[in-house]
């Protein structure tokens, strides 16, 4: 009689599952916001898609919360306007996982930005500034489907109540 069928179980396997039970995931929500042609417009155009799209992350508009990624939003693409003249076009993107609003700016200019505290202009220290108040931190990568690159703003979302991140940290 085979263990399936309840025969003989040896004491190294009684009491333990034999199935693999897989870990649950958390699902990634990940939208392309929009393509925003970089010039005198483009700051404004990039807070308009983004607004539209916080509500389904779960981010009131208007908020103190929402006025702070859109805060930090307008910063990077300020940034792609006046630093990356090869970028006729910046893709502005939200994803949503693991608690985290994670805000994309990708543009065409290969060179990443130095993201010491020394390397950094005004901008994106003020950005990295907001990100860490929020539980979240500044990154940057080579783009995966071209020459340029991504950089990543991650916020902890705020609770229920709106006053404090996931973490605990009080942002009110």
């Amino acid at each position: 009689m085979t263990e399936a069928q309840g025969g003989f179980r040896p004491p190294w396997r009684r009491g333990r599952r034999t199935e693999a039970v897989p870990e649950p995931v958390p699902p990634v929500l990940l939208w392309h916001v929009a393509s925003v042609e970089v010039g005198p417009r483009a700051v404004r155009r990039a807070r308009e898609a983004m607004t539209a799209c916080l509500p389904a992350a779960g981010v009131t508009p208007g908020s103190a919360f929402a006025d702070t990624v859109l805060l930090a939003l307008s910063e990077l693409v300020t940034n792609v306007v006046r630093h990356a003249p090869r970028s006729p076009v910046t893709d502005v993107g939200l994803s949503v996982a693991a608690g985290q609003l994670i805000v994309s700016v990708t543009d065409a200019e290969p060179r990443l930005p130095d993201l010491t505290p020394e390397g950094m202009g005004a901008g994106l220290w003020m950005v990295t500034e907001l990100a860490a108040a929020h539980g979240g931190g500044v990154g940057a990568r080579p783009a995966a489907d071209h020459d340029g690159k991504v950089v990543l703003v991650r916020f902890g979302l705020p609770s229920y109540d709106g006053n404090t991140t996931r973490s605990g940290r009080n942002i009110s």
